[in-house]
């Protein structure tokens, strides 16, 4: 069994924060009922690379365990359809601007009359409500609002968008993913469905460590730093002999002086200027040149394996191809193969987290649009829907 076996959810959002936290449902056993604009299907079936397919790679990874309906929820007959679906549905999930769904007359409220204990996960750029509520809201603008990009970059340097460019989209759908969680907690002690409310950047916001806390009692905030942090010296990224880089991070006095141990260089414990992480924050580009010089002496592996020896925290910076054959990454099957008809197999980021009893699984990759349009039991497998031939559809 799944934790979420037996819940049927609606997915009618599009590319990534609300259909995430729908696929984050059925990795743990809800059954997702994609809905898809016909012809088209969901953007992200078109955003990024192109796989042989048809659909984009991101697209296979993030639709999986999804079941794809073709419906139009800008017609009445797609309208009419969809209230029938929702009446013994647990959960919606979407992401239009406040207000659009109750001109299509599909308001939670509307639904919720046929279907009280209905729950709907509402993610969008600003939320439900204030005065930049009707703004459309990306990722990106949402990582700028709340001062993340701010604090990404060097110095002198322009602010930056993080690597992962989806990261604002990603952590509020496993925001969304939480709150759906608990609104069906609820429902069981309560029997009333309730309606979440999810903005684009608040998850992000929430991430901000002490941030907002220290302007407020302060007037203090902070600036780009690069690839170090305030609060600890040396904590940052270091360039090797080999050109890769690593990062070492410590946090406190004990650990520097491991890492002097690992660098042969026990006599910078005798300076007062590095005897405690205050001292070292006042003096780091002194401590960090130190640290540099010693990096940039060895290669990346022989700097690991000689702070791995004095328990100090480090670990190469990867590029994507290390991190496929990295021996903690396969270990642990952080990636796995999923079979898939036309390509054979795709690999792709495996479930998380780790449940001991009921752990969650991927049954398949994203699918086709429409595959499930219409559906008749199959012998062999009684209980879940198949396609068959495909037909007209709303």
């Amino acid at each position: 069994m799944r934790p979420l076996d037996g819940i049927k959810v609606l997915d009618i959002a599009t590319l990534v924060a609300g259909p995430y936290a729908a696929s984050s449902l059925a990795e743990f056993g809800a059954d997702v009922i994609k809905i898809e604009k016909p012809g088209t299907g969901d953007t992200l079936r078109g955003l990024g690379t192109k796989s042989p397919t048809g659909d984009t790679y991101w697209w296979l990874s993030d639709g999986r365990n999804k079941k794809s309906v073709e419906l139009d929820l800008r017609t009445p007959d797609g309208v009419a359809i969809f209230r029938e679906m929702a009446k013994d549905a647990d959960v919606v999930i979407e992401n239009f601007r406040p207000g659009t769904l109750a001109k299509w007359g599909l308001s939670f409220e509307s639904l919720r009359a046929d279907n009280p204990g209905l729950i709907m996960l509402s993610i969008t750029g600003f939320g439900q409500d204030g005065p930049k509520a009707q703004r459309a809201g990306l990722a990106r603008i949402a990582e700028g609002m709340v001062g993340f990009t701010h604090l990404t970059g060097e110095p002198d340097g322009a602010p930056l968008l993080s690597g992962a460019s989806a990261l604002a989209d990603y952590i509020s759908g496993t925001f969304g993913a939480y709150g759906l969680t608990l609104a069906l907690l609820a429902r069981t002690k309560t029997g009333k469905g309730q309606h979440v409310d999810v903005a684009l950047y608040e998850g992000i916001l929430r991430y901000l460590d002490e941030l907002a806390p220290v302007y407020s009692h302060t007037g203090v905030g902070r600036d780009r730093m690069g690839s170090q942090t305030h609060r600890s010296v040396p904590h940052a990224s270091y360039p090797c002999a080999d050109g890769r880089w690593i990062a070492i991070a410590c946090t406190n006095d004990a650990l520097f002086a491991r890492l002097a141990k690992a660098m042969n260089r026990m006599d910078i414990l005798d300076d007062p200027k590095f005897a405690t992480n205050a001292a070292r924050i006042a003096h780091r580009g002194e401590i960090n040149g130190i640290v540099e010089d010693w990096t940039r002496s060895l290669p990346c592996a022989e700097v690991e394996a000689l702070c791995s020896a004095q328990s100090v925290p480090c670990g190469a910076i990867n590029d994507i191809a290390r991190v496929v054959s990295d021996p903690q990454i396969k270990h642990r099957k952080s990636l796995v193969d999923v079979p898939h008809e036309t390509l054979g197999s795709l690999l792709v980021p495996n479930v998380f987290p780790c449940l001991s009893e009921t752990p969650g699984r991927i049954d398949h990759l994203g699918p086709a649009l429409g595959a499930h349009n219409y559906m008749k039991p199959d012998p062999n497998k009684s209980d879940i829907p198949q396609p068959t031939e495909r037909k007209t559809n709303v």
